[in-house]
């Protein structure tokens, strides 16, 4: 029965306009974008082979989708990797991208440094590699991720302290730059290196096209241009250009990370749109740092306190129609996780917070709405 209040004329009023408001509100406007088949993706690392609780505390935070950066030695097969995939989905996970094993703990990995030295045997490494892309194709895993450094400058990265006493990192090349070839590396010079990976790419990218699957090189970092005696190539973005030049194909591209491109004193907007709207992104990290002097300076810190606009990142990538995975990568070190690799738990759980804001924010201005 209506009251004396709803048959009045300001109830009658008042009733219509949130009948008509209810129903001229669209679906799409209730709640969050959500991740799904045309937007970016976020993900974190988990080991493999994988354990359960590993993979719940990660599906706990959202991630669908999950990225294995320890790899068994090379070559992988097919029924490895989609007994790790089965195993994935009962946890309502999938698996997106994998990383070659090429650097153990202090030096190379002796087996990938054949190939980016240019060592005999190379080819017999190469070949592995192929056979991993083949593996992958047939399980129908997208990406396998790998690096090309003659030697990782981890000698000048040092612990420094963050707000509250955070853990942040800072390198400094200074530390480091006069520092000797390792006996069990030798050293290379940069024209050597490149022509290394010019054969390498030309041996590679045709499998990754047949077996479809993309491969993503991720750049130097720390990207100095001398680490240990050895020239660094993928330390620039006239480098980082002429690896998608090199060997022109949509399977051959760059884990692009916007922190390095801070790193090298680049502007991560501009550098995204360059390669997005050529289809090279294959894979995204997502960090932030404050630069001090390009390729030679600087500290990883919290994504909400560089340089980077994070937003305005999220934004190009977005714009860019980029759908495959972001990895909100480097969590600094909390108190509750201290001593734990990787930043501990604690810290992935605030970079994937601050990510999926960022993102959805993103999604939200694509499709025109407003606070």
């Amino acid at each position: 029965m209506l009251t004396r209040n709803q048959l009045s004329r300001r109830g009658l009023l008042a009733s219509g306009a949130a009948l008509a408001g209810a129903s001229a509100l669209p679906a799409h406007a209730l709640g969050m974008p959500q991740e799904g088949p045309d937007t970016p993706k976020l993900t974190m690392y988990i080991a493999g082979p994988p354990q359960d609780a590993e993979m719940r505390k990660v599906k706990q935070i959202g991630i669908n989708v999950v990225d294995i950066p320890d790899m068994p030695p090379i070559p992988w097969t097919a029924d490895l990797l989609r007994g790790w995939m089965d195993k994935m989905k009962t946890q309502g996970l999938s698996l997106g991208i994998v990383m070659t094993p090429w650097f153990d703990k202090t030096h190379m990995e002796p087996h990938w440094l054949k190939i980016v030295h240019g060592l005999p045997g190379r080819d017999v490494e190469i070949n592995k590699f192929k056979d991993c892309l083949q593996a992958a194709g047939k399980a129908g895993l997208p990406v396998v991720e790998y690096n090309f450094f003659p030697h990782r400058a981890n000698e000048g990265y040092h612990p420094s302290p963050g707000r509250g006493g955070s853990g942040m990192l800072t390198f400094d090349y200074d530390t480091m730059k006069n520092l000797p070839p390792l006996p069990e590396e030798g050293a290379v010079t940069y024209d050597q290196v490149w022509e290394n990976y010019t054969h390498f790419l030309k041996e590679v990218v045709p499998v990754a096209e047949a077996s479809g699957v993309r491969i993503s090189v991720h750049p130097n970092d720390p990207p100095p241009p001398i680490s240990r005696g050895s020239g660094q190539i993928l330390n620039s973005l006239k480098d980082w250009k002429r690896m998608i030049e090199t060997v022109d194909s949509k399977a051959s591209g760059l884990t692009w990370d916007c922190g390095v491109t801070r790193e090298l004193g680049e502007d991560p907007i501009a550098v995204c749109k360059y390669f997005g709207s050529r289809d090279r992104i294959n894979h995204i990290h997502f960090r932030n740092v404050k630069l001090s002097k390009p390729r030679e300076h600087y500290i990883e810190v919290f994504n909400d306190e560089g340089d980077n606009d994070m937003y305005a990142v999220m934004r190009e990538i977005v714009r860019q129609k980029y759908k495959r995975l972001i990895m909100p990568e480097h969590p600094r070190e909390l108190d509750n996780d201290k001593g734990l690799k990787n930043g501990g738990y604690t810290g992935w759980v605030y970079n994937v917070g601050y990510a999926r804001a960022m993102l959805q924010t993103a999604l939200m201005a694509e499709q025109g709405k407003t606070w």
